[in-house]
């Protein structure tokens, strides 16, 4: 009889550890589930505020960076839900409603449309909550308009100059570079979106640091690839098929445009034997740094995505605490109590670690 005990007892426990094993032990679904209630558990008991960042498009290079580095800027600091807008307003707006509807603490967009910023403040003043715009800059009088509004990002104007600045120094140092030796430069440029801050800068700017520096230019072609590698190399096969030989040199708004004007480039048998053509850029991406590299790029300007990233999210989580703002808290000088530069730096293949 007290064998039969026994054995009833070792059986018991047996099931109860079989039922404890099986609670413990689940898919990897059901372990990321679990995961992602303690972190937010975890969040919560530390008093970490919530931040509600909207990207415009997710496939866009440059922005992958910047999202990366505010995923990483908000370890320890904040909990971030970070979406994709899909390059549509409408569904930015929406998105931004649900982050209301979910009581952030703060909100980080960076806009599909800087023009909308206007709806977007008022969004965001009626729910009383801080926004704090990146990489693409709302108008002075819309941020005016609300006391918790700001904007990180960089400076276009400086970046389009880098851009001349380096073209010029070319030109000056190869003279073979001017094909028909009329003494000026015969360019295309290749543009982002149409009315974009960014875009009219970099492409105004980049022509006026070449004059500055007492060159003359011909343009031969102009277009918009929309910040876009394919688009890039389909208008600078156009440009190409219209103006051969003429173009001495090529100035894009952002590497992806710039790395598709290279492909149609090699399609035309430049560099090979010793066919060159310069291209510079701006962003200074990994790919666009691996163009330096092979000698295809002849510059970038960086565009600091690691800190508009970092200063995005640091900026947004001393606001939805409610610490007062100062370059101790943030981290960053803080302009006019609304805006946050990032610097930008000329980079060619001799300063090329300077962008890793």
């Amino acid at each position: 009889m007290k064998q039969k005990k026994v054995l009833g007892i070792i059986l018991l426990g047996a099931m109860l550890g079989l039922t404890a094993c099986g609670s413990s032990t689940t898919t990897n679904g059901g372990a990321a589930t679990t995961a992602s209630s303690t972190a937010k558990v975890d969040a919560a008991a530390a008093g970490l505020p919530n931040i509600g960042v909207a990207i415009y498009k997710f496939d866009d290079t440059f922005m992958s960076g910047v999202r990366g580095a505010i995923a990483d800027a908000a370890n320890g600091k904040a909990k971030v839900d970070i979406v994709d807008s899909q390059n549509s307003q409408p569904t930015q707006n929406d998105k931004v409603d649900l982050f209301i509807t979910k009581k952030v603490n703060a909100l980080a967009i960076n806009p599909v449309d800087n023009t909308a910023a206007s709806v977007l403040i008022d969004k965001a003043k009626a729910a009383s909550l801080p926004i704090v715009f990146f990489n693409r800059e709302p108008s002075a009088d819309d941020l005016k308009k609300y006391d918790k509004a700001y904007y990180v990002g960089a400076k276009g104007s400086e970046s389009g100059t880098m851009q001349g600045q380096i073209l010029a120094d070319y030109w000056k140092a190869h003279p073979e570079a001017d094909k028909n030796k009329d003494g000026k430069i015969q360019y295309v440029m290749l543009t982002g979106e149409p009315g974009h801050p960014d875009a009219v800068a970099r492409t105004k700017f980049s022509i006026d640091a070449i004059t500055a520096a007492g060159i003359q230019v011909d343009k031969l072609a102009e277009d918009t690839a929309m910040w876009d590698r394919v688009k890039g190399q389909e208008k600078m096969a156009a440009f190409l098929a219209a103006n051969g030989d003429k173009i001495e040199a090529v100035l894009a708004n952002n590497d992806d445009m710039a790395l598709g004007a290279i492909e149609a480039l090699k399609a035309a048998g430049y560099f090979k034997d010793n066919k060159f053509m310069p291209v510079v850029s701006v962003d200074a991406t990994a790919a666009g740094q691996q163009a330096l590299t092979d000698g295809t790029l002849l510059g970038t300007v960086l565009n600091d995505a690691k800190n508009q990233g970092k200063a995005t999210l640091n900026l947004a989580a001393v606001l939805a605490q409610g610490t007062a703002l100062s370059k101790e808290s943030v981290g960053y000088d803080i302009t006019d109590g609304k805006y946050i530069w990032v610097p930008y730096k000329k980079i060619l293949k001799e300063n090329i670690a300077d962008a890793k």
